[in-house]
């Protein structure tokens, strides 16, 4: 019990590196978050640093919910049992915890989509993958991110259900608190797509725009 704590507590501080804002303000002299849509994540820092600093803030962000759920594996259990299943949830937890309230940055962070992808991934690769691409065809079709994210997130469920056939309970019931989280985070995104204000992405450097 004592060594799940403290793993859950290391996936907690991994969550929590702010990515975004270190590298906005180490690189470019510029917090993220108080620009754009004041969000600490890749997003965000698309539109306000550019497609560079973005994608190395993704990659640390999917990264970084990885390995908070590979944590998992210093537990003893048994790969496979129900124990390391419900370790590696809480680890999930526990890493999107910090990215949206990160110690290191005054608990002011981002919506936690990469870091969910990126520990999802570590729970249940192949339906990870299907869910990617579907992110990426409804991107191209909107250019809206978050439209993309949440299109993504309730295909989740679906994609264990009909692609995979799974039956465990605790799996599809974890991948709705998912999909429900996502569309939860966006809530103010989904006000913006209804009434056509939401922002699309452009690949475009800020000083080209």
């Amino acid at each position: 019990m004592v060594v799940n704590i403290l793993l859950i507590l290391l996936a907690y501080v991994l969550g929590s590196i702010p990515s975004a804002v270190w590298i906005g303000k180490k690189f470019y002299g510029i917090d993220v978050r108080e620009h754009g849509s004041h969000n600490a994540g890749a997003t965000n820092t698309l539109r306000v640093l550019g497609s560079r600093a973005a994608a190395v803030v993704f990659a640390m962000d999917v990264l970084k919910g990885f390995l908070a759920v590979t944590l998992s594996h210093l537990s003893g259990y048994f790969p496979g049992s129900d124990a390391i299943f419900n370790l590696k949830i809480a680890l999930v937890a526990a890493a999107v915890l910090g990215h949206i309230f990160p110690i290191f940055a005054d608990f002011k962070g981002g919506k936690g989509v990469a870091t969910l992808a990126g520990a999802t991934l570590g729970v249940y690769p192949a339906a990870v993958g299907i869910c990617v691409l579907i992110f990426i065809a409804v991107f191209i079709l909107t250019r809206y991110v978050s439209l993309s994210s949440m299109c993504a997130g309730i295909s989740f469920p679906l994609v264990l259900l009909l692609i995979f056939g799974e039956r465990s309970f605790a799996l599809i019931a974890y991948s709705i608190v998912v999909a429900l989280l996502l569309i939860f985070t966006h809530r103010k995104n989904i006000k913006r797509l209804i009434n056509g204000t939401e922002s699309k992405i452009s690949f475009k450097k800020k000083n080209e725009q």
